[in-house]
Formats: structure tokens, C-alpha cells, sequence
């Protein structure tokens, strides 16, 4: 007999089997998944940085070869850098809005799991209760 033949074909073994299956597939994708969202914020920022870059670069030689003045007052130079304080203070509110939100996932889905294996004991001991019960009467 194939070794096949001799396992176990109950529907709970069955059930076990491939979900342990589909889940080991997962695991070994999710450092896939995670550097590709990496890599493409990485290209995205890069990208966007080249633009603006560019665009600078792109001007300054316009007004180089026009002879504009391009001297600026000094409230303009400070409202531009509140501007430019205001945006680094708003992503790094949004980072630590993320870091805070996934902490609270972490331990959501770790009540969920406790919670969840105490259920599956509580509901153990019932069905053993009923069953133990069922047996005198039989």
C-alpha cells in the first residue's frame, strides 16, 4: 500500500493539513510582499524628488538666462520654511500615526488569539461535559 492509502483521510486531518499548507505559503511570501512595497515607495519618493529637482534646476537656469532678479525678502524665505517645517511635522505625525495604529493591531490580534484558544478549551469542556452525560444515560 502507497503511504497515501495509509494516512488518515478524515476531514479534520484533511482541514488541519492544508491550512497549515496555506499558511506556511503565506509566511514565505510576506518578505516578498514587504520588500516590493519597499522598494516601490522607495522608486515613488525618487521619482517625485527627480521632478521637483528637475523642475528647480529648470527654472533657475530660465531666470539665469532672462536676468531676473531672484532675490526674495526674508518673510518669504521664513514663510517658506514654516511651510516646509509644517510638512516634516505632518509626515512625521502621520509615521508615528501608523507605527501607533499597527502597534494597536499587533495586540488586538493577540487578545483575538488568546481569546480565541480560551473559547476553543471552554467549548472543549462543555462538549466533554454533554458527552460524559450522554454516556450515563446510554
Amino acid at each position: 500500500m502507497s503511504k497515501t492509502t495509509d494516512e488518515s483521510k478524515d476531514i479534520f486531518t484533511e482541514c488541519k493539513k492544508n491550512t497549515e499548507k496555506f499558511f506556511n505559503e503565506i509566511d514565505k511570501s510576506s518578505p516578498v510582499y514587504h520588500q516590493i512595497a519597499t522598494d516601490v515607495q522607495k522608486s515613488y519618493l525618487e521619482a517625485w524628488k527627480n521632478v521637483i529637482n528637475s523642475s528647480i534646476t529648470l527654472e533657475q537656469e530660465y531666470a539665469d538666462k532672462a536676468g531676473l532678479n531672484v532675490s526674495m525678502p526674508e518673510e518669504t524665505m521664513k514663510e517658506i520654511q514654516n511651510m516646509l517645517e509644517r510638512a516634516t511635522n505632518a509626515y512625521q505625525s502621520q509615521n508615528k500615526f501608523v507605527f501607533d495604529s499597527t502597534e494597536t493591531s499587533k495586540k488586538v490580534f493577540d487578545v483575538f488569539s488568546e481569546n480565541t484558544k480560551i473559547f476553543s478549551a471552554l467549548n472543549k469542556n462543555m462538549m466533554e461535559l454533554m458527552a460524559s452525560s450522554m454516556k450515563k444515560y446510554t
